[in-house]
């Protein structure tokens, strides 16, 4: 048999570096931030001086924001885009406070040193002061891209709306900005001040253009991707070959995705992520999708040499968090694509459960058990309805898991596979204290 030889691991798991390496990060910027402030000189009222340094809160979640949507490769490898995508989510509820805080204390604040009321102070302030009418807008802006982003509206839009009005954002960040120079106190007090201004806005935009403009940009006008071949997989699931040039240079691993523009003239604004489906072997790359959707469904359509614009690779799936020698991946329906290729490059001795309807709709179950053979991996295929239990409980409850892998707490566990499979697999192995650093699963949510 063939087993891969384990790799050493570095000493600090690469994701808890990355979370290090954000939080020092935050917790530097806003401790500098309110240096900055105090030395500036607090406003003789509270009220103003609550609302200044809450808007200088919220300049920082925001710049924070847009380092979080970059895409750069070095945190997206530790950290994977459903987790930057919480810590977005997260960023946004705080921004959104911080804001509306700004808003209202320094309304209420003016409006008690000039002895008017509140609406009255509001309408003086937005015509005629230079920056509030820029920063009332931005404010707005905001508001709604956080409305389209709560859980109720954004399962009814979809990804290419959701993602336009988004975009809105970046017109919020630059009216904001010029407010901030207009009549932002601490911006202006210093040399320093602006100093670091400047560079930290200059940080978020420029990690922004990097991650999501120019690398995209230079890694397709390097690899030049086309289609040469479209291979139906089953009645509903098809594979799609990609080749190019300098392939080997392409930093992609096993259990990544990328986000797929089809060049035709009906598909090239949609951008569909989906996981490669094999290793990479620097010659060609494979994805293989189920027809769950308009964009999926018309892959058949595909012909070859069409050319393929791909953002990516993303993601954390991969053997660069495995910390233990052997390893038990999880699929269920079409999340057999990165474990398919996972399989391919994990190290140790591995055993895969994959769970489906039917036998039927196994895809890729025959490489799956050549992969097997050739380095002596275990597959147990799980058919059955998702509501189905066994004579040991539910099919990929604890009870199972223990009785079909005994040493599942001394290896890495991969889970891929449809929300509800998933939750109830990361249920199980909490019930058996798999510890946490060993479980690996991602949700291909993505940020704006």
């Amino acid at each position: 048999m063939t087993q891969t030889a384990v790799k050493p691991r570095p000493a600090i798991r690469p994701r808890i570096a990355a979370r290090a390496g954000l939080l020092t990060f935050i917790v530097a910027n806003v401790a500098a931030v309110t240096m900055l402030f105090f030395a500036a000189g607090p406003s003789d009222n509270v009220l103003i001086s609550i609302g200044r340094l809450a808007g200088l809160y919220g300049a920082l979640a925001m710049a924070f924001q847009l380092l979080l949507v970059a895409r750069l490769p070095w945190l997206d490898r530790r950290l994977g885009m459903d987790r930057l995508t919480v810590w977005h989510r997260w960023t946004g509820f705080s921004l959104l406070w911080t804001l509306l805080a700004h808003f209202v204390f320094i309304v209420f604040g003016y409006a008690q040193v000039e002895d008017n009321g509140v609406v009255e102070e509001f309408v003086t302030m937005v015509t005629k002061l230079e920056g509030i009418l820029r920063a009332v807008v931005a404010f707005a802006l905001i508001l709604l891209v956080g409305a389209v982003s709560a859980r109720f509206a954004r399962r009814r839009l979809a990804y290419e709306t959701w993602h336009f009005i988004h975009l809105y954002t970046y017109a919020a960040v630059v009216l904001a900005f010029s407010h901030q120079i207009a009549l932002g106190g601490s911006f202006a007090s210093s040399p320093g001040a602006q100093a670091y201004w400047w560079a930290m806005w200059g940080v978020a935009l420029g990690s922004v253009l990097a991650g999501r403009v120019i690398l995209p940009l230079a890694r397709n006008l390097r690899h030049q991707l086309k289609v040469v071949a479209v291979v139906p997989e089953s009645h509903d699931t098809v594979s799609v070959y990609m080749t190019g040039e300098h392939l080997d240079r392409m930093p992609a691993k096993a259990g990544q995705f990328f986000l797929w523009r089809f060049m035709t003239r009906d598909r090239w604004w949609q951008a569909n992520p989906f996981s490669l489906s094999a290793a990479p072997d620097g010659r060609t790359l494979r994805l293989t999708a189920k027809a769950a959707g308009d964009g999926s469904a018309s892959l058949r359509s595909l012909k070859v040499g069409t050319r393929v614009f791909a953002e990516g690779p993303y993601g954390a799936f991969t053997t660069m968090h495995q910390r233990k020698p052997d390893a038990l991946l999880v699929a269920g329906g079409v999340g057999i694509t990165p474990i398919r290729a996972l399989l391919e490059e994990i190290s140790g001795h591995v055993v895969v459960l994959y769970r489906v309807r039917t036998q039927h709709d196994a895809v890729l179950l025959p490489e799956l058990m050549g992969l097997a053979r050739a380095r002596g991996a275990v597959v147990h295929v799980l058919s059955g309805p998702s509501d189905q239990a066994g004579p040991h409980g539910p099919v990929l409850g604890a009870h199972s898991l223990r009785r079909m892998v005994p040493d599942v707490r001394n290896r890495d566990v991969f889970v891929c596979g449809p929300p509800g499979m998933t939750s109830a697999t990361l249920r199980s192995l909490r019930e058996l204290r798999v510890p946490g650093s060993q479980v690996h699963a991602e949700r291909f949510s993505l940020a704006a």
